[in-house]
């Protein structure tokens, strides 16, 4: 019962457990809310049996129905404080664990996920989807359960009191409850596009946010606002369709439940003319019409709820199924030696990235990869970090199969510095202590100098405590790049991986920072990818990847003679940048 329960709603164990709660008090307090028409039969049926007449001498004193009705109210709020904390708190504690669990989840996903996902669709499962599942498990879901629980216990008492009767209030019951069911296909089908547009109105302005430097700069304001526009008007037709669909079945149903008091009406009149029951008996059905179709009502919306959050539910139980990336928590590499064995990687089926591609980046050598653009040189670096797991081979670090080893664990021993470079709004000085959360303020500053950045950081207006903006927008490309540098400097990693670290450089900078990281590189494993051949040049082996494929691997002075790949790609360099030969640019 609670995994089902865990599985249909995407709960946790925790959650599905609180849910049995919320549903078991959110009956109670509908039973307990029928306390008033109990209230009532009593008082009737005394006052009718006294020839409608109370006084203190007669069997039932008034003061006992003052404290029974006091009684009843007491209990009754009771059981509504019990039922909010059942399910409002209870379901607000599951939503935040629930994002919780979806950032570890996502913490934990490999970066291949990221690639077929946008971040709009990200948000939007992590804030908008956990928002939705919040508010109707707060108010639908639990109510939805206690209403058909608390209908049916009572409509089996009354049953049991006289069925005749009983069989005219609830005979619409299932034959409004048949035009809700019936139409579910209908309204997911009618849901789920919803949601779909709903999802491209969000895309299409994260887009608008990401590219507003391009929008404007090409005058493309007028497009854009135009396909938005278009997006969210077929949204707005989508969702007044589904609403009047929703809305228009549930009405419906709703409208026919009326008949049941008009059936009531009727079959109690005709019991009487005949003499087979009582007045009491015809005004406690009559009572009992009145006030039963309400929580049925409530059914039947919270019923057309319940199927607009599948939509949301299925994601969160995909999210939950997707597999992750896990490993031994506990690892020490023999060595830092970096291993490629056959290694085959591609994005999706169909598409290979690398082919059989072996090469081996030893600990205390700086090995370079280099080759044509999407050749597979930053996919190489990536995978030996084990930023994605690969399809066949095998790589190695100190002797163990990275695939074996926790990511996080992995991590551990590498200082990454990529090409686009992520900075937070927040310091200078916190923004490097990202390489190091325990660094000394001393050992963060010695680390910037290094990498060329106390020039421009000591004339910020507060220095290392400046913000710098969301991503270090109040900062240069080439600024950006060195906060990086400086980040992994002060990690001080056993293996360096540099993927164009220095191609937002001018030359002179890029001639200071090469210094800091002759410094930086000493007895590591250095993996470089690089398109600036003065970047490689003091490599102590090279690998051409071309293609997906290891076209060329050796010393530069040896990869020179073979007059190869890597050689046409320093002939054409020195031509467009007029530099003379390799060894005067190097």
């Amino acid at each position: 019962m609670l995994k089902t329960i865990q599985n249909r709603f995407a709960l946790t164990r925790k959650g599905a457990k609180d849910f049995m709660k919320g549903v078991f008090f959110t009956t109670l307090l509908d039973i307990t809310l029928m306390l008033p028409a109990v209230f009532m039969f009593l008082f009737l049926d005394d006052y009718l049996q006294n020839t409608f007449n109370i006084s203190p001498t007669n069997s039932k004193e008034l003061w006992y129905y003052i404290l029974l009705g006091i009684c009843f109210m007491a209990l009754m709020y009771i059981t509504a404080i019990l039922q909010y904390k059942s399910t409002f708190t209870t379901v607000y504690e599951e939503s935040a664990n629930r994002r919780i669990f979806l950032a570890e989840k996502l913490r934990k996903l490999p970066l291949a996920f990221f690639g077929e996902k946008n971040l709009s669709d990200l948000t939007s499962t992590i804030m908008e989807d956990s928002t939705e599942l919040e508010h109707t498990f707060s108010h639908a879901v639990p109510q939805l359960f206690a209403s058909i629980i608390s209908i049916t216990l009572i409509a089996i008492g009354l049953f049991l009191y006289n069925w005749r009767l009983s069989l005219a209030l609830f005979w619409v019951v299932p034959a409004a409850a048949a035009i809700i069911v019936l139409s579910k296909k209908i309204q997911h089908k009618e849901n789920f596009s919803l949601y779909n547009k709903k999802r491209n109105v969000s895309e299409k302005i994260h887009e608008g946010l990401e590219t507003i430097q391009e929008i404007k700069s090409y005058c493309q304001e007028h497009n854009y606002i135009s396909e938005l526009n278009a997006k969210i008007d077929i949204y707005e037709k989508q969702l007044i369709r589904g609403e009047l669909l929703a809305g228009g079945l549930v009405n419906i149903a709703q409208s026919f439940l009326k008949l049941g008091l008009i059936s009531v009406v009727v079959t109690g009149a005709n019991l009487i003319s005949a003499g087979s029951i009582d007045l009491f008996v015809y005004l406690i059905f009559l009572l009992t019409a009145s006030r039963i179709y309400a929580p049925i009502n409530e059914v039947f919306s919270n019923l057309a709820a319940l199927f607009y959050l599948d939509i949301r539910i299925k994601r969160m139980n995909e999210m939950e199924a997707l597999p992750i990336q896990r490993g031994k928590t506990e690892f020490k590499p023999d060595n830092y030696d970096i291993i490629f064995d056959k290694v085959c990687f591609s994005y999706e089926d169909g598409r290979q990235i690398l082919q059989n591609v072996s090469f081996t980046a030893k600990q205390g050598e700086i090995t370079a990869l280099v080759g044509p653009s999407g050749g597979g040189k930053s996919t190489s670096a990536k995978l030996a970090a084990r930023f994605w797991d690969i399809s066949k081979g095998k790589i190695s670090l100190g002797n163990h199969d990275i695939s074996e080893i926790e990511p996080e664990t992995l991590l551990k021993y590498y200082s990454v510095v990529f090409q686009d470079v992520v900075l937070f709004n927040t310091s200078v000085m916190e923004n490097i202590r990202i390489g190091k959360h325990k660094a000394t303020d001393e050992e963060v500053i010695r680390a910037a100098k290094l990498a060329q950045c106390d020039e421009f950081v000591s004339e910020m207006p507060c220095g290392y405590q400046t913000i710098i903006g969301e991503n270090g927008e109040t900062l240069s490309g080439g600024e950006r790049q060195r906060i990086s540098i400086a980040r992994a400097l002060l990690k001080d990693a056993p293996i360096i991986l540099l993927d164009e670290a220095t191609a937002s450089l001018d030359v002179e900078n890029e001639t200071k920072i090469q210094a800091g990281i002759s410094a930086l590189v000493k007895n590591k494993t250095v993996l470089i990818i690089a398109h600036r051949m003065r970047t490689v040049a003091n490599a102590d082996k090279i690998i051409v990847v071309e293609n997906g494929k290891v076209s060329e691997c050796g010393t530069p002075d040896i990869l020179i003679k073979q007059n190869g790949i890597f050689t046409k790609m320093i002939e054409k360099q020195m031509h467009t940048f007029n530099n003379g030969p390799y060894h005067t640019a190097i």
